[in-house]
């Protein structure tokens, strides 16, 4: 960690201004004994990192806790079939100066993060088309840099700029990563809480919580993890991010609605609505 806490103090005193909004908020909980420093380890060095896991798990809340370690801002795409080039690199438009009209480029989330040092968090990259994303090749390997197609512009990113890419596979509307595209990045696996690292979760969450209502959710996320593993659930049905949103509800009505609102609504499948319910209904007596 060493090398982690050099690059903290390296940044204590940096200025950030009107961006000073998009710094993230910590609180990310690792799953697996020295995750959380490898991945910092790999940041610090410069290397794009892909976190790759399920729905709920966590991905975005690391990759906000990565931006408050270093008080750093962070400027995020959200990738769809609909990403193009403007989305990410920023687009031309008319503007009035002293009674006359000129074009100007307004910089969008990459070149902005490349120019400021901030964070660049590419999120469900394997959504967009694979034929959008070639153009960040140049500055995800060790060249840093980039020349904007609809400027001409020359842009080398500035010493602090990192990217955090999120992927969830196997997911509907996703797709399989292009190989220079992910043999860019270092990858880590990113699964559910579980255990005392799940238990410290809630009780921070929710520390004034009644002790019965904890043990139920923690139970329930132990349980639905395990359907998961066997097959009978998909993954999205033991979001940790469900879980919390059900237990923030549970303050203030029946738990058991909580649960049907929180995650068993949102289950494709009715057969696995059910199997939830009755799994919370069972463990909650």
């Amino acid at each position: 960690m060493e090398i982690v806490k050099q690059e903290m103090k390296k940044r204590e005193a940096r200025e950030h201004g009107e961006f000073e909004q998009l710094i993230g908020t910590g609180g990310y909980v690792a799953p697996k004994k020295h995750a959380w420093e490898d991945l910092l380890t790999a940041f610090v060095l410069r290397k794009p990192v892909l976190l790759k896991g399920p729905t709920g798990a966590g991905k975005t809340k690391l990759a906000e806790s990565v931006s408050a370690l270093f008080n750093q801002p962070m400027q995020s795409v959200n990738c769809s079939v609909d990403l193009d080039a403007e989305a990410l690199l920023g687009f031309k438009t008319l503007v009035q100066r002293d009674g006359k009209s000129e074009i100007e480029f307004i910089d969008g989330p990459v070149i902005t993060a490349m120019k400021q040092g901030h964070i660049l968090y590419i999120d469900e990259i394997n959504m967009a088309r694979p034929e959008t994303l070639p153009i960040l090749h140049s500055v995800l390997d060790y060249r840093r840099m980039m020349t904007n197609p609809f400027t001409g512009e020359f842009i080398r990113a500035h010493e602090d700029f990192g990217v955090i890419a999120a992927i969830n596979e196997g997911y509907i509307g996703t797709a399989p990563m292009n190989e220079a595209l992910k043999n860019r990045f270092v990858a880590f696996p990113i699964g559910y809480l579980s255990g005392e690292e799940l238990k410290a979760l809630w009780n921070r969450e929710f520390p004034d919580a009644a002790p019965e209502m904890v043990r139920w959710m923690l139970s329930l996320a132990a349980e639905l993890q395990t359907q998961v593993w066997n097959g009978l659930l998909s993954e999205e049905a033991a979001s940790i991010r469900s879980l919390l949103d059900a237990t923030a509800l549970a303050q203030y009505m029946d738990p058991m609605r909580a649960i049907r609102y929180a995650i068993a609504e949102k289950l494709e499948d009715e057969s696995e609505r059910q199997l939830l319910l009755d799994l919370a209904q069972t463990l909650g007596k």
